[in-house]
């Protein structure tokens, strides 16, 4: 069901300092800053060649993300997103086997402009998976 690897997403203390590090040091491509309202995040993209890493930061008050980073000072692995062909038929494939989809269960747009849903971390290992519609 799952296909390739689209992102490794890590939640920072200080966006701009991650971007430089990556960019200045491990000689990757940053992409710009992008706010993402619906999702409570600013987001940066890191270009490899066979994935991405997103950069993940708090944009406001209520973001999921600053509870993580009050637990993780220094930021951490956030969630791991893998693409589907159909995230509709994912979600109740998912559902009936028993994950939770976190949320109302219905696809929000993400980063890329495609349909996301996340599952809950407690049935995957510990960890938060994103499933972004190919």
């Amino acid at each position: 069901m799952i296909g390739r690897l689209n992102h490794v997403a890590i939640a920072v203390p200080d966006l701009a300092a991650a971007s430089a590090q990556y960019r200045d040091t491990l000689g990757a491509t940053v992409g710009a800053p992008q706010d993402e309202p619906d999702h409570g995040v600013t987001v940066v993209f890191i270009t490899l060649p066979n994935t991405k890493i997103e950069l993940l930061y708090p944009l406001g008050d209520s973001s999921p993300i600053t509870g993580f980073l009050d637990k993780n000072p220094a930021g951490g692995i956030h969630h791991i997103c893998y693409e589907v062909d159909d995230i509709l038929a994912a979600r109740d494939r998912l559902k009936a086997q028993g994950a939770r989809v976190l949320g109302n269960g219905e696809p929000k747009i993400g980063a890329h402009g495609k349909p996301v849903l996340f599952l809950h971390p407690k049935d995957f290992n510990g960890c938060l998976i994103e499933l972004e519609q190919s």
